[in-house]
């Protein structure tokens, strides 16, 4: 039964900010603004995802008049900034101006962590009056950035940042990235990211449009060099400064696909969760606990239950009770699905199997809490984040 409350609560809770959340608007015919746009994009061993992401952007549309695309190459130890060389080669017809940017190695004697290194030498070099970071793993629809860009002038916004449309392509994925989705969503509404008067703040790292003035008022990524969710502190900076903050549905605009296999999601999902939950091991482990009990234990409860009907007899109306209340939260499992699936264009694919997601979020949250407090096995695409 309390699968079924919290299951509940979070369709509800669910339905309630999605109908009240700002999307990106549609593209309007209107002229190319006149100003100028640096995409940035710093790309550490992203071999795998430099080549369809850059593409992606020198396909687009030309966003305003002046316009360049900067891959930051973060000390690679892969091909990332040769397949980026040949993916712009292959674009002569962009508009956009190209060029790669070696980051160099990290200074030894300060501790920079994440993307927060390359997105501070790229700014060393942007003179443009507005800067785009997305990240690698993205790809993005043909209008997204004009679309971005023009909205962002129309709002008067200094940070607007698109949630991107989450793709999954391996098991694992299939398994977590649905459930993490719909926490995401329920954890911060983003209703009151955009109230100026409200202390809420969010924003998407995959895709962040800076005023580049406001951006350099704030102390951009260079301030925040140890810190390593650096997108929410850049948007509690923003609105903590009296700067306009804009967090808008991206999901016909951006399309993102954060890991490639089990391995990939586990680093990143234990990197994360406690620092998403304000780096209070209570509520991490209270909210892992949470999605174990409303994902896990209906299927757990499916079985036992029907081998006590047939070994037990006696009250089998309780055992009846059992099954019926975890068949029903299972039932909402599939409802939950359907719903992202129009809301989020995720498909159902392996839906069934969101109790064993269920069990590697539950696990999650504790190893979060391990790495996070102890600096062992806390890392970053292999970097260690102690």
């Amino acid at each position: 039964m309390a699968s079924c409350i919290g299951l509940l609560i979070l369709q509800v809770g669910l339905w309630r900010v999605f109908e009240l959340a700002p999307q990106l608007q549609a593209a309007a015919d209107v002229p190319v603004p006149q100003t100028s746009l640096t995409v940035v994009i710093p790309a550490y061993n992203e071999a795998g995802n430099i080549g369809a992401c850059l593409a992606s952007v020198l396909n687009g549309q030309p966003p305003c008049v002046d316009w360049e695309v900067l891959v930051v190459d973060d000390d690679s130890t892969d091909s990332t900034a040769e397949l980026a060389v040949a993916c712009a080669a292959r674009h002569p017809q962009s508009t956009a101006g190209f060029s790669v940017l070696p980051a160099g190695p990290r200074p030894a004697s300060e501790r920079w962590v994440g993307k927060n290194w390359a997105c501070t030498r790229a700014m060393e070099q942007v003179r443009s009056d507005w800067v785009l970071f997305i990240d690698a793993d993205v790809q993005l629809q043909a209008d997204a950035i004009r679309r971005s860009l023009a909205q962002a002038i129309a709002d008067q916004a200094d940070l607007l940042s698109l949630a991107p449309r989450l793709t999954c392509d391996c098991l694992a994925e299939w398994m977590v990235q649905p459930i993490m989705a719909s926490l995401l969503g329920l954890g911060f509404p983003i209703e009151a990211a955009n109230d100026p008067d409200s202390d809420v703040a969010f924003a998407a790292g995959p895709f962040m449009l800076f005023r580049r003035s406001v951006y350099e008022r704030i102390g951009g990524h260079r301030a925040l060099a140890a810190e390593v969710v650096e997108d929410l502190a850049l948007a509690r900076r923003i609105k903590t400064g009296g700067h306009r903050l804009r967090y808008l549905l991206g999901l016909d605009a951006v399309d993102l696909r954060m890991y490639a296999d089990l391995a990939a999601l586990w680093e990143g999902w234990t990197k994360n969760w406690c620092l998403g939950l304000d780096r209070d091991p209570g509520k991490a482990l209270a909210a892992a606990g949470v999605v174990v009990l409303m994902f896990s234990l209906p299927w757990l409860l499916i079985p036992v239950a029907i081998g006590l009907l047939l070994v037990l007899p006696i009250a089998q109306w309780w055992w009846l009770a059992l099954l019926a209340a975890a068949s029903i939260a299972v039932l909402q499992q599939l409802i939950l699905r359907l719903w992202t699936r129009r809301e989020f264009q995720l498909p159902i694919d392996y839906w069934w199997l969101m109790g064993a997601g269920g069990l590697i979020v539950g696990t999650i949250g504790p190893v979060s809490v391990w790495r996070t407090f102890t600096g062992q096995g806390w890392t970053w695409k292999g970097r260690s984040l102690r």
